[in-house]
């Protein structure tokens, strides 16, 4: 590596950086235990989207790709994002300092005073350098797992509700109006359309039958769900996990039991699966959230940190 490290800014990813991206970002994630992007990064790296992000990379005097950092420039309301990554042999000479001083240029181009950088695993080394950066710590976002073999409480449905598995075809456009509704306040869940909904469809992973859907007996509208998720299946190197993808109720719903209902059916529904643990990500602030999935059994098994640096 020279001294001069230079970072190149890319608006497309062809098939060999977008395999370049995913290698690195694997390689760092069996090196830190947490791997360092968040779903919405990693599936825009791989299908892109109708607004192009900000690709920043640098590479050795090889050619080899040692850091890369994803900005999003979309949000007017909170700012720009950002999520980064450096090769594990490169790290301390600069490359991340300098991938974070070429987001910072890449916000303001775009016409925006605010960035967040996100920290998967809230790692110090990255405490440290966003600190140093002039950022914030603003958000913390917990990810919490327990054991399927340990015994679920009983938590069962409310009198007129029927629980059902999703239907392509049939229940896009009501899942997209709960979803909006349950999660109206949530910065990121509650804006999802039709077309993040499909995106996620297309996934290998995705599974209509563990997507669960609590409906009025009678009506039969939709008044809550429970979409589990399961990693590790189809080549990956670690075993098989559970995760409880997104929970939400409609609020004309509220009070009624509902969310924990929902959430230990899908429990059981991942235990039937035969899987012996399952995982979820939740809000450190959303306080309603953390005491009903610990008292589920699940506790926090690592953090996300978000930091923030405004200027004028």
């Amino acid at each position: 590596m020279t001294n001069v490290i230079r970072v190149d800014r890319l608006d497309r990813l062809d098939a060999g950086d977008v395999a370049a991206v995913l290698a690195l970002a694997a390689l760092a994630g069996d090196a830190d235990g947490t791997y360092p992007f968040s779903e919405h990064v990693v599936l825009h790296i791989r299908r892109g989207g109708e607004q192009a992000a900000v690709h920043l990379r640098v590479r050795d005097d090889d050619g080899t790709l040692v850091g890369y950092a994803h900005v999003d420039t979309t949000d007017v309301v909170e700012g720009a994002a950002a999520e980064l990554v450096v090769h594990p042999e490169h790290r301390r000479h600069g490359l991340g300092r300098a991938l974070v001083d070429a987001a910072i240029a890449a916000t303001t181009a775009a016409g925006l005073r605010s960035l967040r950088l996100w920290s998967h695993g809230d790692h110090p080394p990255a405490a440290e350098l966003a600190v140093d950066l002039g950022f914030e710590r603003t958000r913390v976002l917990f990810q919490m797992r327990r054991s399927l073999f340990a015994p679920l409480p009983d938590r069962e449905l409310p009198p007129g509700v029927t629980l059902r598995a999703f239907e392509p075809g049939r229940d896009e456009q009501e899942w997209v109006r709960v979803n909006a509704r349950a999660f109206a306040h949530h910065p990121d869940q509650g804006r999802w359309t039709i077309d993040d909904l499909r995106i996620r469809m297309a996934e290998p992973w995705f599974d209509p039958a563990g997507f669960l859907l609590a409906v009025d007996s009678d009506t039969g509208a939709m008044l809550g769900f429970h979409w589990t998720k399961v990693h590790g299946r189809g080549g990956h190197q670690h075993d098989p996990i559970g995760e409880v993808y997104v929970v939400g109720v409609d609020p004309a719903a509220h009070g009624r039991g509902l969310g924990g209902a929902l959430t230990v059916a899908g429990l059981r529904y991942l235990r039937g699966a035969g899987l012996d643990q399952a995982m979820l990500y939740v809000d450190e602030s959303n306080a309603p959230a953390v005491r009903l999935y610990t008292g589920l059994g699940f506790a926090v098994w690592s953090t996300d940190v978000s930091y923030r640096r405004s200027w004028e």
